[in-house]
């Protein structure tokens, strides 16, 4: 690990490297920026245990998106909202069920990248020898064997191989690397080509959206950047939810294209397909670099610090110094895009 990556280790056993693990179990329930950002430390996980069994207990939700951690051998989703039910009749039985799943995996090895109470418990109650976690609050000690201080100087991805480091496994190279599937892939061709999208002409994807209103760029900027864009015969996707719904109608308006309840998959198949992606910091964005595809990200280092593309951190654009995410020109980023735009080949 470099020195930027060092951590503090709580009280409790190190690891024996000499007992190799046969059936390990990695938590993060969400989001999905997050569970991206543990991509690289689950093919760290695979490099030191090629032969071992691996699950990934994530939210209901996430759970397609990790199907494409190709370190994987099994995926168990947690349905988050039935378990926090007020009514013990629906909340109680699943809760069991996934007891009694976590305690009949016979997990050797536990490791809990993201920290809370919550999967502090699930940790703690799977029985394993080995339990090792990023400690959010010091309160969770308690549930592990191996406790790492979470290091809020590192990049988030940084943080969860951080944990791999003080159990001292191996962490030779750095894979950020995401399998799309064929299907998901497809999908998104047939997508394009009932909006009769041209695959010979550029293709940009827009994501002006994210869970936080002040790390958005101004919607209009968006706007402004797609008709500057198809002017020059550049065709841009505009994604969002259900809830920005207001906004991509002007989009759609402009003549951008929007994707509509689609599958998770399917949507990444249509940045895999784009030549540049563009948007804040969200976990589609992040995904996007796991697929290996230039972004750039429009990031506010006092909202959004240690966010940035991971591995790539030429690749963000943040206001001066104490200004707001607003301030970022948008001739600034019409010219990186240019610039960006050249270096896939696709120059306009």
């Amino acid at each position: 690990m470099p020195k930027s990556a060092r951590h503090k280790v709580s009280a409790g056993k190190k690891f024996d490297v000499i007992t190799v693990p046969q059936n390990i179990l990695l938590i993060r329930l969400k989001s999905i920026g997050d569970v991206v950002f543990t991509l690289p430390a689950v093919n760290v996980v695979r490099e030191n245990f090629p032969t071992a069994k691996i699950s990934f207990l994530t939210s209901q939700e996430n759970a397609p998106l990790v199907a494409g951690f190709r370190g994987l051998d099994e995926i168990i989703p947690l349905d988050r909202a039935q378990m926090r039910q007020r009514n013990p009749f629906k909340s109680v039985p699943p809760f069991f069920s996934l007891l009694h799943r976590l305690q009949n995996g016979h997990f050797d090895l536990v490791v809990d990248f993201q920290g809370y109470g919550e999967t502090a418990w699930l940790t703690r109650l799977t029985g394993a020898h080995q339990r090792w976690g990023s400690l959010y609050r010091p309160g969770s000690r308690w549930a592990y064997t191996l406790g790492v201080q979470r290091d809020d100087r590192l990049h988030h991805a940084e943080r969860s191989l951080a944990v791999l480091a003080a159990g001292g496994l191996k962490i030779s190279t750095l894979r950020n690397e995401f399998y799309l599937p064929a299907t998901s892939l497809a999908e998104a061709r047939a997508w394009l080509a009932a909006k009769r999208l041209d695959p010979s002409k550029p293709l940009i994807y827009l994501q002006p959206f994210t869970s936080t209103p002040h790390k958005n760029w101004p919607f209009e900027n968006y706007l402004s950047l797609a008709r500057h864009w198809q002017a020059r015969h550049v065709q841009i996707i505009m994604g969002g939810g259900p809830a920005d719904r207001p906004y991509l109608e002007q989009a759609q308006q402009l003549g951008c294209v929007i994707p509509e309840r689609l599958p998770r998959l399917t949507d990444a198949g249509l940045m895999k397909l784009s030549n540049l992606i563009i948007g804040g910091d969200t976990g589609f964005l992040h995904l996007a670099v796991a697929l290996g595809k230039r972004v750039i990200m429009l990031v506010n280092p006092l909202v959004s610090s240690n966010a940035g593309p991971f591995g790539h951190p030429e690749w963000t654009i943040a206001p001066p110094p104490n200004q707001p995410i607003a301030d970022i020109p948008l001739e600034k980023l019409i010219t990186t895009m240019g610039a960006a735009l050249a270096e896939t080949g696709s120059g306009n």
